[in-house]
């Protein structure tokens, strides 16, 4: 009932706030944090988050499944082969499950060589095992810049994203503009809006005293306005991934980030 009330009153007030005008140049989520929050994010011994790269070093070795493979056997070191890797996530990819059906996000690209090249179970959504991996991958990226491509068969999924941006959806009737683009800045609850920009996931969230996905973060945003919530992994969270990655171009990769 709290965070029901919360969301309810952020609502009203993004209704209520003056508008600014749509975010450029980007900015990352880091800078509307806390100075203690961002001093936890920049020091790597400190970040909680940096459990779950560590992890991610462990799974990246580990053979599974029933071709015995481990991610190493097919891509060698990562600090090379993943380097630059999640900066171009989401992205269509021919090799998906199944092939070629979708633009897929980089969650979505580990569960299909789990499942495609070691013949094994694909990692639940949020699971440590997922979040650990996507994580370590993602850290191999630090300090790039994003770059995704909108173009070919990644358009449509582009355009849908877009949409849903810009859609007003819920019983609070909002948009993800009216927070992120047109009331950026301002302070809600004690906490600054920020432009919602992807850099620092998957990031640790204070709140959930736990490591989480963009997906689980896009889906809180749903739950806030009162608005059905999509599924883990749907063409939906997936087209909004890559939407926000386009609206990000080239705000370097943080993960994993601290979040309150």
């Amino acid at each position: 009932m709290k965070h029901h009330c919360e969301y309810s009153l952020f609502a009203l007030v993004c209704l209520a706030l003056p508008v600014f005008a749509q975010a450029n140049p980007p900015q990352s989520g880091r800078d509307f944090q806390g100075k203690e929050t961002r001093a936890l994010e920049a020091d790597e011994f400190a970040n909680p988050g940096m459990l779950w790269v560590e992890q991610g070093a462990k799974l990246w070795r580990e053979a599974r499944g029933a071709a015995g493979k481990s991610c190493a056997d097919c891509h060698g070191d990562a600090k090379q082969s993943m380097r630059g890797v999640a900066a171009s996530y989401p992205k269509a990819d021919a090799n998906g499950i199944p092939p070629g059906r979708r633009v897929l996000s980089l969650d979505q690209r580990i569960n299909a060589c789990v499942e495609s090249r070691q013949a094994a179970r694909a990692f639940a959504w949020e699971s440590r095992e997922l979040l650990s991996l996507s994580a370590f991958i993602s850290h191999q990226s630090k300090g790039l810049p994003i770059k995704v491509d909108i173009t070919g068969s990644a358009a449509a999924a582009y355009a849908r994203g877009k949409a849903l941006y810009f859609q007003r959806i819920g019983q609070m009737n909002l948009a993800c503009t009216h927070c992120h683009d047109q009331n950026w800045g301002k302070t809600l609850l004690a906490e600054p809006v920020s432009q919602g920009q992807p850099d620092g996931w998957p990031a640790y969230r204070l709140e959930w005293q736990t490591l989480g996905s963009l997906q689980r973060r896009l889906r809180a945003c749903f739950f806030g306005v009162r608005a059905e919530q999509p599924a883990f992994g749907s063409d939906d969270l997936v087209a909004l991934e890559l939407y926000l990655a386009k609206r990000a171009e080239g705000l370097p990769i943080a993960a994993p980030g601290v979040r309150r």
